[in-house]
């Protein structure tokens, strides 16, 4: 009888335990959220550890892992002056989408988006776009500096003040290992392991993670820019630093601990090494053992 009540405590404890983390999660649920809020904590949102607001308006918030800004108010005059010269053209002057003399809706809506979004696209070099009429912008050097990328992403956000901010990663307490495993879940599939990219489906693609600044991959992770999810309620801010890591020192600057780095291509380079140095290794061997009979 002793033995049955102990497995009955057991199992009331686990139940309990199970049953917690749900009672916390519709606790955290309740009541409205502003745009791109979670429920889950450290999530890219300012529901984070700290959040700094000034006259009310939230400016920056974050934990130890990631820190999100606003874009400085004083750039909306010059970002302003710089819309109108790169970007009005297809989005409209008043970044709604709707061009001078088009279609409503023809080109994307920008109001709402965050200055992350904003800031990646052009940092990127996405931005303003070579040919509009692409399936899909690829990677390029930026047209804008940092500075005026910022000007640009302060005068959209002041049209309605969203989310996420624009991140800085502090890498210093990231975990490469945990970062891997979470790439491998969330990443691979379509970046490769290795993070040169592949092809998608409709003239689309993955692009490479080589050479890619940490604000950029964390900005992607957050925005899902083109066909890339957007991951918010299921990243914290502390997985998210961790894939960074892996990103911009394992797959960026590979140390290949087992000797030639291949060209990063895995088993197919590995293969073919082993094919061409073996076949002829013993092709050779079977001529000088035909050579001695």
């Amino acid at each position: 009888m002793g033995r049955v009540r102990a497995s009955w405590r057991v199992a009331g404890a686990v139940g309990l335990l199970a049953v917690a983390p749900l009672a916390l999660a519709a606790r955290a649920g309740a009541g409205p959220r502003p745009i791109y809020q979670t429920t889950r904590h450290d999530a890219g949102t300012p529901n984070s550890d700290v959040v700094v607001r000034h006259h009310g308006v939230v400016t920056s918030y974050g934990d130890s892992a990631i820190t999100y800004s606003a874009p400085p108010a004083t750039l909306k005059a010059l970002g302003y002056a710089l819309y109108l010269e790169n970007c009005a053209t297809c989005h409209g002057t008043q970044a709604n989408g709707v061009p001078v003399a088009g279609t409503t809706g023809a080109y994307p809506n920008l109001v709402g988006l965050g200055p992350a979004t904003i800031d990646f696209w052009i940092e990127s070099g996405r931005m303003p776009a070579t040919d509009p009429r692409s399936v899909e912008a690829p990677r390029r050097p930026p047209r804008l500096t940092h500075h005026q990328a910022l000007a640009i992403a302060a005068w959209i956000n002041s049209l309605d003040p969203s989310y996420p901010g624009i991140p800085t990663v502090h890498l210093r307490g990231g975990n490469v290992a945990t970062g891997m495993a979470l790439f491998a879940l969330n990443c691979a599939a379509c970046h490769t392991i290795e993070g040169d990219g592949d092809a998608l489906a409709r003239s689309t693609f993955a692009p490479s993670l080589r050479h890619i600044p940490a604000t950029q991959v964390a900005e992607a992770i957050r925005t899902g820019p083109g066909n890339m999810p957007r991951f918010t309620g299921n990243l914290s801010d502390y997985q998210v630093r961790d894939i960074v890591k892996y990103v911009t020192t394992e797959i960026q600057h590979p140390r290949n601990p087992g000797g030639f780095g291949l060209g990063g291509l895995g088993p197919v380079g590995e293969g073919f090494v082993a094919l061409l140095v073996g076949v002829a290794g013993l092709a050779l061997i079977a001529f000088w053992v035909g050579e001695r009979q």
